[in-house]
């Protein structure tokens, strides 16, 4: 196979960026409908203005911390020193506002947004209320950082987590897909249709790397084998996505951004039925001793 669908959808670091934007992913530039991504730098003192119009958008501190003032809202984000060292806490902007975005040690943010027709509420979310989960065991045993998820915070559409993955272990797998709303022959629904993007970064500076596998369905053909380093970035249509693969001797963060139509706002996904036994494995495994990362130990 030549995963013809590679270049497509894998955004290398730095060709995929406009303005203040290192990264600017939206629905048109995607060529879907809801999900997007930007990753902005901020220097010592530097501000940005986000203007939201139809999305719904977090701030969200990958490294350091900010001021995001909305209307009569001031948040104080205190941030991390970086993805591996803790969850961080983290500002709900809405559609049809503006945002400042201060920085006066500077840093580096993520607004995850999705396309919305409802407006809520300008939020803080502290660190202490974002669930930590480990997930996994053995060689697949990764750390889910829950933001903005059903159950975990409120939003219209926008679902928003973190995955970070020790060196050398399988995280997004079994793989699963959630690209079509269906149900069971009950009646309960069992898969959502949502639109994906995978932000990385990698440990161990510019030699740090991972691999992405995307495939698709005999009716909706996708086929994606992607090399990332920090700062890349795969979208994902359609189709199974996994696994995510840490090479041995560095640990693999991703920021995972998620959206869809309707209004359920349901994360439902499908396992690949050719691998969805390997979780009945885990059960006689260990969680990696190396998780959780960071100050959440």
């Amino acid at each position: 196979m030549n995963h013809t669908d590679t270049a497509k959808y894998r955004l290398p670091k730095g060709t995929s960026g406009t303005g203040a934007y290192e990264l600017d992913v939206t629905p048109e530039s995607a060529g879907w409908g809801h999900s997007g991504l930007g990753i902005v730098n901020l220097g010592p003192g530097e501000t940005h203005t986000l203007n939201t119009g139809e999305a719904e958008f977090l701030v969200l501190p990958l490294e350091g911390g900010c001021t995001v003032t909305v209307g009569d809202h001031v948040f104080e984000l205190a941030g991390r020193s970086g993805v591996f060292a803790a969850a961080t806490d983290f500002a709900y902007v809405p559609r049809g506002a503006q945002a400042l975005i201060s920085s006066a040690a500077g840093g580096r943010f993520a607004l995850p947004s999705a396309l919305t027709e409802r407006a809520l509420p300008a939020r803080y979310g502290p660190r202490e209320n974002v669930p930590v989960e480990l997930r996994g065991a053995g060689a697949c045993s990764r750390q889910v950082n829950n933001y903005c998820l059903p159950g975990t915070f409120e939003a219209d559409q926008l679902l928003v987590c973190e995955v970070l993955t020790p060196g050398g272990n399988w995280s997004s797998y079994p793989p699963h897909k959630h690209d079509a709303v269906r149900t069971d022959a009950d009646g309960t629904p069992v898969e959502s249709e949502l639109e994906e993007i995978y932000y990385f970064e990698v440990s161990g500076g510019p030699d740090g790397f991972a691999y992405q596998r995307v495939y698709g369905t005999e009716d909706r053909p996708l086929d994606v084998l992607a090399e990332v380093r920090s700062g890349d970035t795969v979208l994902i249509p359609h189709g199974w996505h996994g696994p995510s693969i840490a090479a041995p001797g560095y640990d693999l963060y991703y920021l995972n951004v998620m959206a869809g139509p309707g209004q359920d706002r349901a994360w439902l996904i499908c396992d690949d039925p050719a691998h969805g036994w390997v979780r009945d494995t885990w059960a006689s495994q260990d969680v990696d001793d190396r998780l959780p990362f960071g100050e959440q130990r």
